[in-house]
């Protein structure tokens, strides 16, 4: 019977699933860095509900530095799926997609190069032995799975997410602001990993408030994944030997990003309550068990 304690549990899943995507990120794999991407975000969110302590603040600092190696090349391999897609569709102007899809594609290796280098400072087998040693301090007993002090934490955690998911969204009012709807997206991200988390702990089957954070993260995704090649695409159109011709192409693959940009936002406005109910549930419930643990 495997005895190790609920943190433990936690940290070494989270830990598998980085350890397995890494090194074919590191090769190129664009799946793979996303599932390690994905991973990282999950091994920072359970880290907090260990011990604190200046250990599991440079764990914190170590995974936040892989996940930020990862970021620019993923956004990157996003907005190439877009145009690969597009290409096969027919949708737009083929010499613009090609010349947009070279230059993003050239910002990619490059940026991979770096990732890459980043990744290889990277001791996994060091990292993985310091989480775990942290996280076995951290267990309350063997395999306790529900324990009412973490799960707490957890909802506590949630709730503070939930709680600047809110700010974000009345920030972000009802104007298309790209930046304010991207910190949107970042705090539904966040939410959706804590709650996550909480389900796991509390050993919970519900799945709704998360359905409704995944679909308004993936909207949000999009959009954002838009405004990534519409500034490339601007890049493009300012840089020297871009023909009037195929500016006059660019500018109207643009304006088709701009229209489906306007879209999605219109479907983000109505599913903005329901953003919202998750957000007040979420406070709600941390709230209750509280008062109820008092």
């Amino acid at each position: 019977m495997d005895r190790s304690g609920s943190s433990e549990l936690l940290i070494r899943q989270r830990l598998r699933l980085l350890e397995k995507n890494l090194p074919a990120a590191a090769a190129g794999d664009r799946n793979a860095l996303h599932q390690a991407r994905v991973a990282t975000r999950r091994i920072r969110e359970a880290l907090p509900l260990l011990t604190p302590g200046e250990r599991v603040r440079r764990l914190e600092r170590q995974i936040r530095k892989i996940t930020q190696a990862l970021g620019p090349v993923r956004e990157l391999d996003v907005a190439l799926q877009i145009l690969e897609d597009m290409e096969a569709a027919g949708e737009a102007s083929p010499a613009a997609v090609t010349r947009l899809r070279t230059a993003v594609a050239h910002e990619r290796e490059t940026l991979h190069a770096d990732m890459r280098r980043r990744i290889d400072d990277t001791d996994l087998g060091k990292l993985r032995k310091r989480a775990v040693n942290a996280a076995r301090r951290s267990s309350s007993g063997p395999a306790v799975r529900r324990d009412p002090v973490r799960i707490g934490r957890a909802r506590q955690r949630a709730a503070g997410r939930a709680e600047r998911l809110q700010a974000a969204v009345e920030s972000a009012a009802a104007i298309y602001l790209p930046d304010r709807l991207h910190d949107v997206r970042i705090a539904v991200k966040k939410l959706r990993y804590a709650l996550e988390l909480v389900r796991e702990l509390s050993g919970s089957r519900a799945t709704a408030r998360l359905r409704h954070l995944k679909k308004a993260q993936d909207l949000l995704g999009r959009m954002h994944d838009l405004e990534v090649l519409i500034a490339r695409a601007r890049a493009v159109q300012g840089a020297p030997g871009t023909s009037l011709k195929l500016s006059g192409e660019l500018d109207r693959l643009v304006r088709r990003f701009e229209t489906e940009c306007r879209r999605l936002h219109g479907r983000y406005m109505a599913s903005r309550r329901s953003l919202l109910e998750v957000c007040e549930h979420t406070i709600a419930a941390a709230a209750s068990k509280t008062n109820a643990a008092a």
